[in-house]
């Protein structure tokens, strides 16, 4: 058989099995127009079925369509089938049978996944909960908790592109409801790869004996949520704008705002409700040039004092406040400016609560090291992780933890992941007390900077065609080993392929420089690029911001002898 005929012959029995009556009609066609001599089909063929979408620490994500290499329904069955058979092999000869909840958000197929995962679940024998709707991320990371479930699968791209979908997957018990990691990852895409090898999913058996989860899950959520920043003296008055970037956030958002007392918002209506073709926004991450263009002229509109943004499934969030400055007289503070405020008021209000012994703040490698520097100052342990909050949850006693990408753990007692709503209240907590004593969240930053050092981050990421290029720089890297950046001197340099500092080993590369500057350069995990994390530490803010620009200079020269 030719690998045309083959390729044939594999999508012909995807066909066979696939139940989405869209994707079959999407597959025969390029079927037909394949046999018929179609180049441009038999291409688009070869692309789905490019091996299959892996299964990995994130669980699964990927453009929706037909084929192996796409996010479909065949796939998911597939997905939600294999991490049954591990909950059981985990779980041996209990008599109860393993507990998995299921949630889902506003992004195209992400509720029919949902239920497909729902009837796999409980037709394995397990105890399946659906969420009763669609529903922020950090709304499912908690009820794996809340309902003492075995494992937990929100269906969900975060903030992807519009066509993609996901699969992440946590675990409870040990795990405590955080993000798998190895080798739980690989021993359940072994029991997928397994099933898909022995069955179809059409043999796989069904039920629809899944319960829905009681509306008390979702109320024990916004309570507890309400409760990390009750409204102080000085929210009274503050006026705030709030996007859900065409998300789920804002319904339970409304309520935990409500709840704590503070102000409603006002809202950027035209990306209020969810709609997971994101009409207003090229790419809806906040991060993203222009994802925030309506969220500042809301707030120009309104005379608004603070920008607050979740991502489409509320797990990530930015701010923004007034700068003359800026162009259009607003700027996005940085994931590492949000994140050490953040964690500033975790540490005060550990060592308020007498809660210094073994409590810790923890970020991953790649954000800022100015959270190392608030920890000690509060006599707290802190830890730097690999990037994810799979990792970043998992740090002995953590009170908070945050990563640069827009991602806080704000309440580890009751979401240990990532929590976009949760850390806006905790934010709004901030802002509204520094707003009783006569302050504002610029104020706050300089003063964290007078207290711990003035930081300042930036990152540069090269995007290639070509991967072999990042495989040379990173290579080139550790065989010169430089003794010198520009004009720093590198007085450490650290190859996480070997292990440091009790890391699980990573193609990583981190350079300490002279005077508290650092480079830290990794290949992305989920793009073709390579992106190098610049921190310095400067006497003040200008001198901070011009330490960054030399070494921007400086590492992006290296970068390009390197390449």
């Amino acid at each position: 058989m030719s690998a045309a005929e083959g390729l044939l012959a594999e999508a012909r029995a995807w066909l066979a099995q696939d139940p989405d009556a869209q994707t079959r009609a999407e597959l025969e066609d390029l079927v037909a127009r394949a046999e018929s001599g179609d180049e441009d089909a038999s291409a688009d063929l070869a692309s789905r079925f490019d091996g299959r979408l892996a299964f990995g620490t994130a669980g699964l994500r990927g453009e929706l369509g037909a084929g192996s290499a796409r996010m479909n329904r065949v796939l998911v069955t597939q997905a939600a089938a294999g991490l049954a058979a591990y909950l059981r092999e985990q779980a041996g000869h209990d008599d109860e049978p393993p507990t998995v909840v299921v949630g889902y958000d506003g992004r195209r197929n992400s509720h029919v996944f949902a239920v497909d995962s729902a009837e796999i679940f409980a037709g394995a024998g397990l105890r399946a909960i659906l969420l009763p709707r669609l529903l922020p991320t950090p709304v499912l990371a908690f009820a794996v908790r809340h309902l003492g479930a075995a494992a937990g699968v929100m269906v969900t791209a975060s903030h992807n592109p519009p066509n993609d979908n996901g699969y992440k997957v946590y675990l409870g018990g040990a795990d405590d409801g955080s993000q798998i990691v190895p080798p739980a990852d690989a021993d359940i895409a072994a029991h997928i790869e397994r099933i898909a090898t022995e069955s179809t999913v059409d043999a796989l058996p069904r039920s629809v004996g899944y319960e829905t989860a009681p509306e008390s899950v979702v109320d024990a959520y916004v309570d507890a949520t309400a409760a990390v920043a009750p409204a102080p003296d000085g929210a009274e008055g503050l006026s705030w704008v709030y996007t859900a970037m065409h998300g789920v956030g804002w319904e339970t958002f409304e309520r935990i705002v409500a709840t704590a007392g503070y102000p409603a918002p006002t809202t950027v209506a035209a990306q209020i409700e969810p709609d997971g073709a994101f009409p207003t926004v090229a790419f809806p991450n906040p991060e993203e040039p222009g994802a925030l263009d309506l969220a500042y002229e809301t707030a120009r509109e309104s005379g608004a004092e603070l920008i607050v943004a979740n991502d489409p499934d509320a797990d990530r969030l930015a701010v923004a406040i007034p700068d003359a400055a800026a162009e259009g007289g607003w700027r996005r503070l940085t994931g590492n400016e949000v994140g050490l405020l953040l964690g500033w008021r975790a540490a005060r209000l550990a060592a308020d609560g007498g809660r210094r012994e073994g409590a810790s703040l923890a970020c991953s490698l790649v954000s800022s090291p100015g959270l190392a520097a608030v920890a000690q100052h509060y006599g707290l342990d802190f830890h730097a992780t690999l990037t994810g909050f799979k990792w970043i949850s998992r740090a002995p006693g953590i009170v908070f933890g945050f990563e640069e990408a827009l991602g806080y753990l704000v309440n580890p007692d009751t979401v240990r992941d990532k929590d976009g709503i949760s850390a806006a209240i905790a934010f709004l907590g901030l802002v509204a007390d520094a707003r009783g004593h006569g302050r504002t969240v610029d104020d706050l930053l300089t003063e964290f900077g007078d207290t711990f050092g003035h930081f300042a981050s930036d990152q540069i990421s090269l995007r290639v065609e070509d991967l072999s290029i990042i495989g040379r720089i990173m290579a080139g890297l550790r065989e010169r080993r430089p003794e010198r950046i520009g004009d720093v001197d590198v007085e450490r340099f650290d190859d996480l392929a070997e292990g440091v500092d009790d890391l699980p080993p990573g193609d990583v590369v981190r350079l300490h420089l002279a005077g508290g500057s650092r480079v830290v350069v990794r290949p992305s995990g989920t793009e073709p690029k390579l992106k190098a994390y610049l921190d310095v530490r400067g006497d003040t803010r200008d001198d901070a911001r011009e330490r960054l620009d030399a070494l921007r200079e400086a590492v992006g020269a290296l970068l390009d002898d390197l390449s």
